[in-house]
């Protein structure tokens, strides 16, 4: 084989002859007989030159014999005429001939099999085998930190738990249900059977996106191995690196199973990560030609380009216009965050919820966008008591507060510090509101959850009772919510809480503290009473008698079945937590709980206390009866 510099002619055979080497080269890759690249020495003539190979021993009689392999056959005229092999064969393959290769071959080669032979040396893993971590057991949370047990699904048919997970549209009614829900989701669990473990892994980050719970999705995807994607992984990845403003966390991804994934949102995330890894100008010209083409909208594509525009020097100046702009996508509202822009009011109020789950966990934006968001995503269980004391403090701490949101900080910190308990009562009453706003005024609850804790029980609060004891348990400060059972009227709605939410049963629930509430409440159909009866009864904390008597007043079957409450109650059964938390979640979907039935309160119930989740139990129980 001639290994002299080709020249060029103007049938270009030079350039021909150039692929050739390149297709021979991506053959040896994959191991395609018959064609072996030869390598040009370069030390000087004989100073690599092999030894004569030894004389094979007489194999004994104790074991097999082992075949020398052949040195390759050479051509005369090529670089290896002399006596120093080029290509050595590997042990045990047969010898190649290494002769010239004419230079009309790859007229005669299919141009599909050309791509496929090129595409086939691309890597398709970034970390090494030994590294590579398992399918089989996927998740975050282990058993140890307070995730399920891993086993729990391990015998699930995967055809079913999909059937669950992906019919959860991620709002339910309850804060303690999406709290548990996302454990449940984020827990280090089994792949089910007939279930690939990446798809697995999808299944359930695409339902935390749907939660608004962009930063756990983007923690589930991140446990597989980037060379292990499949298509329905890659969309969540997608969507978790976009709703935690990290576009660029896709680039290991478009790099290997993404490589060739059709669609302008790929296209453009392909030339960001280009961007990002030193290639700036030819990234924009990528971004150019997008524009000229059409692929996707305008405005997704001047994103993209004011995006990757950051990582180059081409010192371009890219003017983001909304005018034209009808709808909020996670496209959208990834990027613009990333580049710290915050979309028009009217574009972010259309979104509603939606847009607000971004915004919950931006640091970019200001204080007071992410206080504004906080109010929806602390309702939802997003965020924490502390997390949303911790907002407001950082509010508080600014040299120029907002004038919205800095007088709220204020009251807050009179909530916790005044030293007048009257105070310190009426600051939490004020961030409670008047209540207008249901989301807003539970997630003030949340809000207050500590500052409650530290009001002292007393003679004379009934009025404010309720209202403290339901702040307490959004943050599960049972313990301290029982301080106020001895002056809490019996058959009032403070008594009803403490009587599913304390640790153990506190007294007797007879007839007549149920009629007494039952007079009292004013709620719609009585739903209020209807859930104090389905918690008092998942609970165990009421006798037969007084239930079937409530139950006959308020006209309600507990006795019902449905096909979701034969399943929960069989996972009670076989004692899977996991499966029990997963159907309880799908059983409260909704936006509001005028979608909760007493019948599904009961189920849920019972089976999360059948299964040792007790205090999820009690606080979901509790929460029904505070919220409806």
């Amino acid at each position: 084989m001639s290994h002299d510099t080709p020249t060029r002619s103007k049938n270009g055979r030079a350039f021909m002859h150039r692929w050739r080497l390149a297709l021979l080269g991506c053959a040896a890759l994959t191991g395609i007989s018959g064609m072996v690249a030869a390598q040009e020495s370069l030390l000087p003539p004989g100073f690599d030159s092999a030894p004569a190979p030894a004389a094979s021993p007489k194999p004994n009689a104790s074991r097999p014999a082992t075949s020398t392999p052949a040195q390759p056959a050479t051509a005369p005229g090529s670089a290896a005429s002399t006596s120093v092999p080029v290509v050595q064969p590997v042990p045990g393959a047969p010898a190649v001939a290494s002769a010239p290769v004419d230079d009309g071959l790859l007229d005669a080669i299919d141009p599909a099999l050309l791509d496929q032979l090129i595409a086939s040396a691309t890597p398709k893993f970034d970390t090494p085998v030994s590294s590579q971590r398992s399918l089989s057991r996927v998740g975050v949370i282990d058993e140890q930190d307070g995730g399920f047990p891993a086993t729990s699904t391990h015998f699930l048919n995967g055809a079913f738990v999909e059937g669950v997970i992906g019919r959860m549209s991620g709002d339910f009614v309850s804060r303690w249900g999406h709290i548990l829900v996302r454990r449940a989701l984020a827990s280090r669990l089994d792949t089910p059977v007939g279930m690939n473990g990446a798809d697995w892994a999808a299944l359930r980050a695409q339902a935390l996106l749907r939660m608004g719970e962009a930063d756990a999705a983007r923690a589930m995807v991140q446990e597989i191995d980037s060379g292990f994607y499949t298509p329905g992984l890659e969309d969540a990845a997608m969507g978790s690196y976009l709703g935690t403003a990290d576009p660029v966390g896709l680039c290991p991804i478009t790099g290997l199973t993404a490589a060739g994934r059709q669609g302008w949102d790929w296209d453009l995330a392909r030339a960001i990560c280009s961007a990002f890894t030193g290639d700036g100008p030819p990234a924009m010209a990528q971004l150019d030609r997008a524009m000229r083409r059409g692929d996707g909208e305008k405005i997704d594509i001047l994103l993209a380009q004011k995006f990757a525009g950051a990582a180059s020097n081409t010192r371009r100046a890219v003017t983001i216009e909304w005018k034209d702009v009808t709808t909020l996508t996670p496209w959208r509202t990834g990027i613009s965050l990333a580049t710290g822009l915050e979309p028009p009011q009217d574009l972010r109020a259309k979104a509603g919820a939606a847009y607000q789950f971004y915004a919950v966990r931006a640091p970019m934006l200001s204080l007071a966008a992410r206080a504004t968001a906080a109010d929806v995503g602390a309702g939802r269980g997003i965020l924490s008591s502390a997390a949303m004391v911790d907002l407001y403090g950082e509010i508080a701490a600014q040299e120029d507060p907002d004038k919205a949101w800095g007088p709220l900080a204020d009251k807050l910190r009179t909530a916790y510090v005044a030293p007048d308990a009257d105070d310190r009562l009426g600051a939490i009453k004020e961030l409670w509101g008047d209540g207008s706003d249901p989301d807003r005024a539970y997630s003030r609850l949340v809000l207050t959850a500590y500052a409650a804790a530290r009001v002292v029980p007393g003679d004379g609060m009934a009025d404010s009772a309720s209202g403290l004891i339901a702040s307490m348990l959004t943050a599960g400060l049972d313990q301290n919510a029982v301080r106020w059972a001895p002056y809490v009227k019996a058959g009032s709605e403070a008594w009803g809480l403490l009587a599913l939410a304390a640790p153990n049963k506190l007294s007797a629930v007879d007839a007549g503290t149920l009629d007494t509430f039952q007079s009292n409440d004013d709620s719609t159909d009585q739903m209020r009473s209807r859930f104090l009866l389905a918690g008092l009864m998942g609970l165990g904390r009421i006798d037969s008698s007084a239930a079937t008597t409530l139950a006959g007043k308020l006209s309600v079957d507990m006795n019902r079945q449905t096909r979701w409450t034969r399943a929960i109650d069989a996972a009670a059964e076989s004692n899977n937590p996991a499966l029990v938390a997963l159907l309880a979640g799908f059983g409260m979907q909704g936006a509001s709980w005028d979608r909760m039935t007493a019948v599904h309160l009961f189920h849920i119930v019972s089976a999360l206390r059948r299964v040792g989740l007790d205090g999820e139990a009690r606080m979901i129980a509790a929460e029904a009866v505070a919220r409806v």
